[in-house]
């Protein structure tokens, strides 16, 4: 019965973590959400893997081990929509804007302002 119990936890634990990631990655965005909860969770998630190993409880090595698939995961769709931010706001400057930080730079160089 204790497995059985073990076993509906993780999996209860491991789904509600699921459907989390999946509403970030719906939402399109992650803002607010720390590239370092998922880094953390990740080394967390081994920590507790080789523990649950040692001890062989294998509902907590199958439940951390899945936890940190999904913190990877996590982490991956963090960084894809950062990326991607990144360059929209890239594309959204345009070839042709010059901002007065670039015009410097320019100057600088020369060594003459026109």
């Amino acid at each position: 019965m204790s497995e059985v119990i073990g076993w509906v936890s993780s999996a209860v634990l491991v789904l509600t973590i699921s459907a989390q990631l999946h509403k970030q990655w719906q939402a399109g965005t992650s803002k607010g959400v720390s590239k370092w909860l998922f880094i953390g969770q990740f080394t967390a998630s081994v920590g507790f893997v080789s523990y649950s190993w040692l001890i062989q409880n294998w509902v907590f090595v199958a439940t951390n081990a899945l936890l940190g698939l999904e913190a990877l995961l996590g982490l991956g769709i963090v960084a894809f929509h950062r990326r991607r931010d990144r360059r929209r706001s890239n594309q959204g400057r345009g070839a042709g804007d010059v901002t007065e930080a670039s015009r410097l730079d320019v100057t600088s160089v020369s060594g003459s302002a026109e």
